[in-house]
Formats: C-alpha cells, structure tokens, sequence
C-alpha cells in the first residue's frame, strides 16, 4: 500500500481479537460524537425478523456459525459486511477486507468473506438460516440460494438435512454447506482461534 507521499509500507493484517477492540472503540467514538442511534443504541434502519440493527456489537448471547455454498460445485461467496450498516471501516483481514465498524450490527452479521456468521444478541434466541437470508437480502428456499437456482441440498455438521434449509437453526460452531444443483461432498472448517 503507499501513502500520501508515495513511500512504501507494510500493513499486517489484524487478529480477530484486536479487530474486536478497534470496532468496539470506534463505535464507542462514533456515539460520543453524537452520531450514535437516536434511542437506546438502535439505528433507524428497520427491524428484519425481529432483529434489529443496534450500534455496536452486543455480547449477551455470542457465537459462531460456518455457511458455505457451492453451485454446480463451484464455491459461491458469502460477501462481507451482511448485517452491518453502512457506512463500514474496513481493514485488511487474514481472509481479505474485515468490516471492523458501521453504523449498526445486526445480531447476525458478517465482518469478512470467510463464511463465518456472527451471532451477538442482546437476548438469547433462536436464529436460523432463513433470519440470516432475510437479512442479506436474498432469497433462500429448497430450489434457490441467492442467485443460484436448482434443488438445494442442505448439510449440517456433514449430515444430510432433509427439510426446508431455511428451518436450519444457527448454533455454536455448526457447519452448514448448501449445494445448488450438483451435490458437493461436505468440506471441512476450522473456525480461527478464539471464536
């Protein structure tokens, strides 16, 4: 990367655990500033499933799901930021761009490519895959999985689902994998130390 003057340097990605620290000062910031939510540490962006989008991460309930997808066996992407409110601070993470901060988190979010949700609510719930699917903006049923269409098959911790894929429950470090078309063998994940 090179600065205003042109001069060279290096910047190392940063640890899921200082990107936490940096989010939570940034956002602890931003509302000092008079930016924050107009009541109570909620945006005014609307509620998707009774999930609302707050300012600032929430850690009563916290954990930590795996969603892959393949169509025709190609992976697809499951993008950054779903669940974060716009404007993002954005920083080089190990997988790519990190979402370190926005204007809101929305109790189920992604802060990087890599597939991993992240589940931080102010309540302990049940969340499922057709919540996170609300809150991408994307459709999700048994022939569609965003823009791939075909039948879908479904795995959790690498056995076979044989219901809607959206009834699917996100719990702590479950490995969902939705095949569209093709039928993919399930692959494998190992979540970052500390999460």
């Amino acid at each position: 990367m090179t600065d205003a003057s042109s001069r060279s340097r290096t910047i190392r990605p940063l640890s899921p655990w200082t990107i936490g620290a940096v989010s939570s000062a940034l956002i602890l910031i931003v509302s000092a500033c008079g930016q924050g939510a107009p009541q109570a540490g909620r945006n005014t962006a609307p509620t998707i499933n009774d999930i609302p989008c707050d300012i600032g991460e929430r850690l009563a309930f916290h954990i930590h799901a795996h969603l892959a997808i393949y169509a025709s066996g190609q992976p697809l992407e499951v993008p950054y930021g779903i669940g974060i409110g716009e404007p993002w601070q954005v920083a080089p993470g190990p997988e790519g761009p990190f979402v370190i901060a926005g204007s809101c988190f929305r109790w189920l979010h992604t802060h990087a490519a890599d597939g991993i949700i992240h589940i931080e609510s102010t309540v302990q719930r049940t969340f499922t895959l057709r919540d996170f699917f609300a809150i991408w903006g994307q459709p999700l049923n048994t022939t569609q999985v965003a823009a791939a269409q075909g039948q879908v098959i479904a795995y959790v911790n690498g056995v076979r689902w044989s219901s809607d894929p959206g009834q699917i429950t996100l719990q702590a470090h479950e490995l969902i994998q939705l095949d569209i078309g093709d039928e993919t063998r399930p692959q494998s994940f190992i979540f970052p130390t500390g999460l």
